[in-house]
């Protein structure tokens, strides 16, 4: 193994050789900080952390020299000087460079490990901080103290959140489950806490380990996917959990050798996906052993009780573990050595015995003791390294040194010259001689077994027998007697066996498990043949005292027989009570260190020795109670001389009457399982287990009927109180119903009178609620006359304007006529042109007629649209009305019987409404068959009309035909005459009538004209074409338009009165009522 000294210097090469795979133990380098000078000393490291990658190793020591080593490149260097020694290191921070130191003064710092310079020093502890847990990103840290945990943002190197806790319960550890964003709480009172990282919300809490248990958590560790947990302490058992179920999967109970656990680490695999199988297991022997949790197999130690091992980590790789030393120094291991020697064969069976001389030439190096830890392992000197693990025994070892060997590497013999040069062993280590000597097995299955079994039924109630303040030390005390009576029947019987157990529960009250098995290796050791004559006291035993004092001091036994002092009465209570009423408790610690150190006779021989040093007083005692009360009570004695007399007892009794001719030779408790107790008579036991039992169903019986009776006598007295109570009730109430029923007839006074005034008030709101119903109706009927009026004055008015519309175009055409006259005489050359113009006012005409026609039809349209609406707005108005009626009737009905008069009321309108509702609707119903009918009668006429002015088109063509036909004849007879005529006067021209003819043929001439312009046009006529029949023609067309038009006037008329005479038959008929809205339908 090659050792690296890195004193004096700031860097340089770990190794000047790397170690290959044979390297003794596995172990590459040993690294040691050493001081040279006039005082040369060793620095001690303290902690170790090894980087994200695992290929560098971050190292503090005792001054506060920071180091680091750098593995693949076989480089360390001194980074930093903190001049304090480190508490915590993390070293897989998100800045690859920066790590965090934990310093003794309550400080957290971030230095950088290339600049070597401070980046941040972050305070808020009041205490040590004990570790430092990393986030998985690198970007946070939580630092853990004994009071407090602190959570910091490694970005601002802030505070984020603070955990605190009361000061009762303490903290052990918080750290990050790793590839999670989950925080692990674990406490003091092996309470285990998860919080969500994000929000400090608590996810979940493990359940609480079984009652009674004595491991108590203090070390932990997880694996790398965050799904087990295993936690360890003060107990060679591991609880494994799984974090994912929330459930304790396994206990793993580590070897013998293994009493405390101080630190838990998992080796990494890079094959194992995070499920790390192997676990590290440091114990109180500073020896390191891997187990892997599934097959619960020792693979491999490192470590020694020479070269103990103080805290150890494993590199993220799973290549290295790093571990400080006890001596202050930093190994190195190789994880691939350590697995190859793990599966080599195992050593040959067969052994060369060496010779003696080798034996004695070697005796000088080992140093051979037997330990708990590793019994197949020597001891070596300090100066010496021994790479052998052979054990050489003694050639003159005898048998009896082998008896005196005990566990723990103590000598029987040993202790017991000690303990008579000093009367008692040391105060600090007087616990660890007596679990020595009394081997105790420490068999957690066993007992935990028992425990689970509860509090036994003979010792439910044992505060009341033995009343302890302490309630801790009660709790331990019963717990013991259950289990004590789980195991054997006879101590559930046995009276005084609290007594017996309460010094040692007492003494163990903080370790239950080896006040338990303290107890019993006393029973079944020092109370030998005490159970033989149960339930009486043990007569065998006492005889054998007796003859012992017989032998010894027969002047004092005839004074205890002389007054009837049996041995039941000065030597039975000192045994069952073990000397803890007469003695303090450091002689009775001291009296305890002799009995354990001896025969279990001794214990025997120490009651008579302590009878004979109180001869002198039990001398004078001549009354049974004084030697009670001596017996009872602390005395004034030197327990020196009581334990130097049993001493001389034990060498001066004869062998024949020796109680140690008649006890055993002191037998340990067994491993794994407790012995079988079973030396007491079974039947008596049994006898007085049922006795005790049928004892305890008849006192639960009596209990019970006691209890009912207790019951039936409280309910009685309770019926009793309760027909008391009810009678005095039933009086007050009758009491109080004369009262009331006098109240009652005076507010039925005061009501009668009330609902009088209240009558006249309805009845002079109903008159003037009538009367305003009567002036809303008047008004209304009054607004619907005006409306009427209104209506009659615009159609009057539109009549008027209608036929001044037609005196204006009959005007208008009157001086067309004439225009067209004094055209036609002045322009006769334009014909067509005027022909033209006549036919296009011809079709103007037409169109104003259509267009006065079409504004006819949308007038009665808008007329009956009008009628409709006005109806419209009566229903809503008589629906408003009515509902307004019925909710000031609502609102008003405050009495009973004016509800139910009303409803009557109501009901009869409701059921007139309908009826009238039903005429109406029927009224309204005929009234659309007859407008239905109306219209198609209209319809009918129109089209009988249409049909008779077609007819007197086509006759009015071909009359038209007809006359152009005669215009023609006639047109060809004037012209003739005209030139007969012309001719004529030509030849007149010379006679004297030549100016008057031609003045009356003008004259002529232009009647003829005004005769032509009153005839209607017509296609190819002249000005000439003035015939009688063109004009009779024209006047019977007129003559027509005004009879249709008259005929027209006379039906709207006609329908108007109709409706009217409708409507008034129907509010004379029916009042303004509410009725369902209708939908108008054709």
């Amino acid at each position: 193994m090659e050792s690296s000294d890195v004193g004096g210097r700031q860097h340089g090469p770990i190794w000047c050789r790397r170690p290959g795979p044979a390297a003794r133990r596995g172990v590459i380098v040993n690294i040691i900080h050493s001081v040279k000078g006039y005082h040369s000393k060793t620095i001690r490291f303290l902690n170790v952390a090894f980087d994200s990658s695992g290929d560098s190793l971050l190292a503090g020591d005792q001054q506060g020299n920071i180091y680091v080593f750098d593995l693949n490149g076989n480089r360390f260097s001194l980074v930093q000087r903190t001049m304090q020694a480190c508490t915590a290191l993390a070293f897989n921070l998100r800045r690859k460079t920066e790590f965090l130191v934990a310093l003794a003064d309550y400080s957290v710092k971030c230095f950088d490990t290339e600049t070597k310079e401070l980046v941040s020093w972050m305070r808020g502890h009041d205490s040590s901080v004990s570790s430092i847990s990393v986030h998985g990103s690198g970007r946070y840290a939580i630092t853990t103290s004994t009071d407090t945990a602190q959570l910091w943002d490694l970005d601002t190197f802030q505070r984020k959140r603070k955990l605190n806790v009361r000061q009762s319960v303490g903290i052990q550890k918080v750290f990050f489950l790793p590839l999670s964003n989950t925080i692990l709480s674990c406490f003091k009172d092996n309470s285990v806490f998860a919080w969500e990282f994000d929000t400090l919300h608590c996810k979940y809490q493990l359940p609480t380990p079984v009652e009674g248990s004595v491991l108590l958590y203090k070390v932990f560790a997880v694996t790398r996917d965050g799904r087990i947990f295993v936690a360890g302490g003060k107990s060679n058992h591991l609880h494994v959990w799984c974090l994912e179920s929330k459930q304790l999967i396994r206990i793993i109970q580590m070897p013998a050798k293994v009493r405390a656990v101080r630190h838990l680490e998992f080796l990494p695999d890079s094959f194992d996906g995070g499920s790390n199988q192997v676990l590290g297991v440091l114990s109180q022997d500073n020896i390191m052993r891997f187990i892997h949790i599934e097959t619960c197999k020792l693979l491999f130690d490192i470590g020694s009780h020479e070269e103990g091992i103080s805290t150890a980590a494993a590199s993220p790789n799973g290549r290295y573990i790093a571990s400080v030393m006890e001596d202050g120094s930093l190994n190195l291991y190789s994880v691939q050595a350590l697995t190859q020697e793990g599966i080599k064969p195992p050593p040959p069976t067969f052994k060369v015995v060496e010779d003696w001389s080798k034996c004695t030439s070697e005796g000088n190096k080992l140093t051979m003791r037997v330990t708990s830890g590793r019994s197949e392992q020597p001891w070596k000197s300090r100066g010496s390294k021994i790479q052998t693990r052979l054990l050489k025994l003694q050639v003159n070892k005898s048998l009896e040194n082998k008896e005196n060997e005990l566990p723990g590497g103590l000598n029987k013999k040993r202790l017991r010259a000690l303990l008579k040069g000093f009367g008692e062993y040391p105060a600090k280590y007087r616990m660890f001689v007596w679990r020595s000597l009394l081997q105790l097995p420490e068999n957690h299955l066993a007992f935990s077994t028992l425990i689970d079994k509860g509090t036994h039924s003979a010792f439910v109630n044992i505060q009341n027998e033995y009343p302890i303040k302490s309630r801790k030390l009660l709790r331990v005390l019963q717990r013991t007697l259950s289990a004590l009576a789980h195991w054997s029947a006879i101590f559930a019987e046995t009276p005084y066996i609290p007594l017996l157990a309460f010094p040692f529960v007492k003494l163990f009250q903080n370790n239950q498990l080896i006040c338990f098995e303290v107890v019993a290796t006393v029973v079944v050791n020092f109370c030998q043949h005490w159970f033989e004559y149960f339930p009486n006291p043990p007569v065998n035993v006492l005889s054998m005292m007796e003859n012992v004092l017989a032998h010894h001091d027969k002047e004092l036994l005839q004074h205890l027989i002389k007054y009837n002092v049996t041995s039941q009465v000065y030597a039975w209570p000192l045994l069952e009570t073990l000397f803890s009423e007469v003695l303090t408790r450091e002689e009775w610690l001291k009296v305890f260190d002799n009995i354990f150190s001896n025969h279990p006779s001794y214990f025997l021989m120490i009651v008579v020795a302590y009878i004979i040093c109180s001869r002198a007083p039990l001398l004078h005692c001549n009354q049974t109670g004084d030697f009670e009360y001596f017996f009872h009570h602390r005395n004034n004695l030197d327990i020196n001389v009581v334990i130097k007399e049993a001493y001389h007892l034990m060498e001066a009794t004869p062998l024949d009457i020796h109680p140690q001719r008649m006890l055993d030779d002191f037998i340990p408790l067994t491993k794994g399982q407790y012995p079988v107790f079973n030396k007491y008579p079974k039947f008596i036991v049994d006898y007085q287990t049922r006795e005790r039992e049928r004892i305890r169903q008849d006192e639960i019986e009596y209990l019970r009927e006691r209890q009912l009776a207790h019951e039936l006598e409280a309910k009685a007295q309770e019926q009793k109180a309760e027909d008391e109570a009810w009678y005095r009730k039933q009086e007050l109430l009758q009491e109080a119903e004369e009262q009331r029923r006098k109240m009652l007839l005076e507010e039925e006074e005061k009501l009668a009178e009330q609902r009088q005034r209240l009558a006249a008030v309805k009845r002079e709101l109903k008159v003037k609620e009538l009367q305003f119903l009567d002036a809303s109706r008047r008004r209304f009927l009054k607004y619907q006359q005006d409306q009427r009026q209104m209506e009659l004055n615009r159609l009057d008015d539109e009549i008027a304007r209608k036929a001044s519309m037609r005196e204006q175009e009959t005007a208008a055409t009157v001086q067309d006529v004439e225009v067209q006259r004094m055209e036609l005489e002045s322009q006769r050359q334009l014909f067509e042109q005027h022909l033209i113009k006549d036919q296009e006012a011809v079709t103007k005409e037409m169109k104003e007629e259509m267009d006065a026609r079409r504004r006819r039809v949308d007038l009665e349209d808008h007329l009956l649209q009008r009628l409709m609406e006005i109806d419209r707005e009566e229903k809503q108005k008589a629906q408003i009305v009515a509902e307004e009626n019925l909710a000031r009737a609502e609102q008003k009905r405050t009495d009973a019987d004016w509800r139910l008069q009303a409803l009557h009321k109501l009901r009869r309108d409701d059921q007139d409404r309908e009826k009238c509702y039903e005429e109406i609707a029927k009224l309204l119903h005929d009234n659309r068959v007859k407008e239905a009918e109306l219209l198609k009668a209209m319809r009918e006429a129109e089209e009988k009309k249409w049909e008779e002015v077609t007819r007197k088109k086509a006759q009015l063509e071909e009359e038209q035909k007809a006359a152009a036909a005669a215009d023609e004849h006639r047109k060809q007879f004037l012209e003739d005459k005209m030139n007969d005529a012309l001719e004529l006067a030509e030849k007149l021209q010379r006679q004297d009538g030549y100016f008057e003819r031609l003045r009356d043929l003008k004259a002529g001439r232009t009647e003829r004209g005004v005769e032509l312009q009153q005839v209607p046009r017509s296609g190819n006529i002249c000005l000439n074409d003035l015939s009688a029949s063109e004009s009779s023609s024209h006047v019977s067309l007129d003559r027509r338009r005004e009879e249709l038009a008259c005929q027209e006037r006379e039906l709207m008329a006609e329908v108007r009165r109709l409706r009217q005479k409708l409507t008034s038959q129907a509010r004379t008929r029916h009042p303004p009522a509410r009725f369902q809205p209708t939908k108008w339908t054709p």
